[in-house]
């Protein structure tokens, strides 16, 4: 009967003990507001960079979606001492060496490939042109890849690629730099001295922090096949999609191998190309982020450290000047434990009120440093894993540094405290 109830008793225990540190809270407001200033900071300091630190990440990881996680790009690649004596023409992609990739690799939803032509960097029409525009040559499954849909017109047809047709894509920078119309469709531009027809206007790339545009941002787009007619040995990229970003480590596997083969490099020779998948750079950054967040936090918890002091020695004030209340408790059947557990929930309630006014003033900073102008931290946010973190350690903080006062109070003899003036 005695254990069923034990926890009943504790229950009131605590309740008490609670009841009598607010009261001693509230008696001495002062005091109790400038023992808690270190763990305000410091919980403010600790939640406002996690804040940042966090803003950050989502900043970044936002950027890597909506660039794609499930791509990887493959380009011809000089590996070491061992290829110098190679020539480019012996190192670069031909064409024809991805006409049966998506057979040999089933973790591979659709590739494109590309080539940034060296030629006719200036786009003209009528009395206006466009210098150091971004020309590059793609096939119809790019739109896809790179999530680029076509608003005006149409996009590339495998018809346009196969037979290399002089139609072209732009974007509406360019189309507002020239003057064109607002459909441009079936207007014809010099790219270079070479006439094109505008098929369609291709949405302009969203500005990155990260993957920035070329410099004017103004872009333009012919089939691949016809930019492959520009160059004697054309510099070729590929851009692949897996099937999601769960597979990508699977394409990549299969992309090496494919290659290797239509390559012929024989085994133990190093690869003559290079595949780079998107989400190994999340799964890198995403590590590199949590160990910096959880740096950072280390280094500005310190400041809790600092708080924890002081609450240990307000406490140890506290204990003096309720010594004769201490002996009173103890002469009138007060257990050692109750009066351990009086002081402690006393260091704790402290703390965790330090710990609540912290995280409402971290709050703060985070929205003011979402608002910092040119800072990209306008994703800063305090996640809920920090606020519980910061109360879980502003109470072990009184735990810890609460103990050796609520010791000391719990040792002293009656006698001698009811002596104490």
């Amino acid at each position: 009967m005695f254990l069923l109830r034990l926890p009943f008793f504790l229950l009131i225990l605590l309740y008490q003990s609670m009841m009598l540190a607010l009261g001693q809270i509230w008696t001495n407001k002062v005091r109790a507001a400038l023992t808690t200033v270190g763990i305000v900071i410091g919980v403010a300091s600790v939640t406002a960079v996690i804040a940042a630190l966090t803003g950050l990440k989502a900043k970044v990881l936002s950027e890597f979606e909506a660039f794609g996680a499930n791509k990887m790009y493959i380009f011809p690649y000089w590996n070491g001492k061992s290829m110098r004596n190679l020539r480019w023409q012996d190192i670069r992609f031909k064409p024809e060496q991805f006409d049966h990739l998506l057979e040999h690799c089933p973790s591979v939803a659709r590739f494109t490939r590309t080539m940034r032509t060296g030629w006719g960097s200036t786009i003209s029409f009528n009395d206006r042109s466009e210098d150091q525009a971004d020309i590059t040559g793609i096939e119809p499954d790019w739109h896809q890849i790179e999530n680029r849909s076509v608003t005006v017109g149409r996009p590339f047809t495998l018809v346009d690629n196969t037979q290399a047709r002089p139609v072209c894509l732009v974007n509406e920078k360019i189309r507002d730099k020239l003057g064109l119309d607002r459909d441009p469709t079936g207007q014809s531009i010099l790219i270079g001295e070479r006439r094109f027809r505008v098929v369609g206007i291709v949405e302009t790339r969203t500005d990155s922090q990260m993957f920035g545009e070329n410099q004017s941002g103004s872009e333009a787009f012919i089939p691949f096949n016809t930019a492959l007619g520009t160059r004697r040995y054309p510099y070729i990229t590929v851009i692949a999609a897996a099937r999601s970003p769960d597979l990508a480590d699977e394409a990549r596997a299969e992309v090496s191998f494919y290659l290797r083969r239509q390559r012929h490099i024989k085994i133990g020779e190093p690869d003559n190309f290079r595949t780079e998948v998107i989400q190994s750079y999340i799964d890198r950054f995403n590590t590199v982020a949590t160990t910096i967040t959880m740096v950072a936090g280390g280094v500005v918890g310190i400041s809790l450290l600092v708080g924890g002091v002081g609450i240990m020695n307000i406490m140890l004030v506290s204990v003096s000047e309720r010594t004769r209340e201490i002996g009173l408790r103890k002469a009138v059947g007060a257990r050692p434990s109750a009066i351990l557990l009086q002081f402690l929930v006393e260091a704790v309630m402290l703390c965790c009120l330090g710990g609540a006014i912290g995280v409402l003033c971290g709050h703060g900073l985070a929205r003011a440093i979402a608002h910092i102008p040119n800072a990209n931290l306008d994703k800063a946010y305090i996640p809920a894993w920090a606020i519980a973190l910061a109360f879980g350690f502003s109470a072990s903080v009184g735990l810890i540094f609460g103990m050796f006062p609520a010791i000391k109070a719990a040792r002293l003899d009656p006698i001698e405290a009811l002596r104490h003036e």
